[in-house]
């Protein structure tokens, strides 16, 4: 099953480079062009000018120049010893500190149909060609890949925060204060412990779909034109491992959001609706989250149907039997999922936006931010907007397992992880 190792993480030597909070970044595709510079103008060494390099005629090359230049430098160093790395991130959610903490290793990749790795949610390709570029042009990962594993146990979890209860080997809290904290595990037979602790088990992708199948095409297109061979580093990724059942895992609903429909009517939506979900008006959006927080714990496939002006529509689907008849094709853990209900049912069948458009976001568009997708309807910019309870962690599991994958956007894993503390160097092994 899965094949994990320890490796020469690359990291920042901040005697000449500064420290860690200026260097590091959040995930690339969350960066505003704003944002990129400021963190170039806060210190020359930030990792975004690796990670998503826009300058010169050829971004990609100049990453890689930058690379090497940093590397001679001294400016990022290699683990003197392969390691790996145990990842704690503690931030603010529901109005609750809390932690999520799992181990970074180089983890074998592998094609989705041998079960090992799984997927959840469909990819783009635009996304998949940057990063392709980007690897090509530098041979490293800069960030990690993000997957979960079934441990019940708890063994591996047990073995880190054991490792853990000192000071870590780096730190810092970013303005959104996350504390980011890291320490490097070198010993031979920890080591070998925590890699033996995944030898039965499979691993579940939670964010880093892109990334992942950018991996498998790269290691293809390193080993056709001779640059490694099978058992080399490019046939490994950087992976942060967290067990499936920790406690602090968060993963935030994304919200939908519709415009540009020539006869969008919300009293049609309404009436054509009506045969499938239950449906209650409310004037007013203060009590929005309660009542879906309501139907979440009750089970129930359930959505909010925003119009503008307070006024919105809270939607439970009645018998999911409908989706059976909809989706007969798919597991009933894909059927039963509250973004297929939305989507088949209301943006599919009612609202005529069918999967091409949903993909190419021609009259759909997706926000993580509850405020957005409220507000960008009071203003007009949309028409209407759909609010969700968050996908369970479970239910990503069951979809991954039947080898299926839900809609684009159907969760997001929250904290995000930092870029920029450890790094994955294939030129090292």
């Amino acid at each position: 099953m899965a094949e994990i190792k320890a490796f020469k993480g690359m990291r920042y030597n901040t005697e000449l480079s500064g420290n860690l909070k200026e260097l590091c970044c959040p995930p690339y595709d969350i960066i505003s062009e704003k944002e990129r510079k400021a963190f170039i103008a806060a210190n020359e060494y930030n990792v975004i000018r690796l990670e998503l390099p826009k300058d010169g005629d050829d971004v990609y090359a100049e990453a890689g120049e930058i690379l090497e230049l940093w590397r001679d430098k001294g400016v990022l160093v290699h683990e003197e010893q392969p390691a790996i790395y145990i990842y704690e991130e503690e931030f603010n959610a529901y109005n609750k500190r809390r932690s999520v903490k799992g181990i970074i290793a180089r983890v074998k990749i592998e094609e989705f149909s041998k079960g090992v790795i799984l997927p959840h949610e469909f990819t783009l390709s635009k996304a998949k060609t940057d990063r392709f570029n980007l690897m090509k042009a530098t041979n490293c990962n800069f960030s990690q890949i993000y997957a979960l594993y079934m441990d019940s146990e708890h063994t591996t979890l047990s073995t880190i925060d054991a490792l853990s209860k000192g000071d870590p080997d780096a730190k810092f809290t970013d303005d959104d204060r996350i504390t980011h904290k890291l320490w490097v595990i070198t010993d031979k037979e920890v080591i070998k412990k925590l890699t033996a602790d995944f030898a039965d088990r499979k691993l579940y992708i939670a964010d880093g779909h892109h990334r992942y199948e950018t991996a498998l095409n790269y290691r293809d297109y390193c080993r056709e034109n001779g640059i490694s061979k099978p058992g080399d580093p490019q046939d490994y990724q950087m992976i942060f491992l967290v067990d499936m059942e920790h406690p602090g895992l968060i993963v935030f609903p994304t919200h939908r959001m519709v415009r540009d429909l020539k006869k969008f009517d919300k009293k049609a939506v309404i009436e054509e609706c009506a045969d499938n979900f239950e449906i209650t008006r409310y004037g007013d959006v203060s009590n929005m989250n309660h009542e879906l927080l309501k139907q979440y714990k009750a089970g129930n496939k359930a959505f909010a149907f925003y119009v503008g002006k307070g006024e919105w529509y809270l939607m439970v689907l009645k018998d999911l039997a409908v989706m059976d008849k909809a989706l007969p094709d798919l597991s009933a853990a894909s059927r039963q999922l509250d973004v297929s209900v939305l989507h088949t049912l209301v943006l599919e069948k009612t609202l005529g936006i069918d999967k091409e458009n949903m993909a190419n976001q021609i009259n759909l568009t997706y926000t993580k931010f509850f405020e957005e997708a409220i507000m960008k309807v009071d203003s007009g910019e949309f028409q209407c907007s759909f609010i969700l309870n968050p996908t369970r962690v479970t239910e990503i599991r069951d979809v991954a397992a039947e080898g299926e994958k839900m809609p684009q956007k159907s969760t997001y894993f929250y904290p995000k992880m930092i870029t920029g503390m450890v790094m994955n160097d294939l030129n090292v092994e």
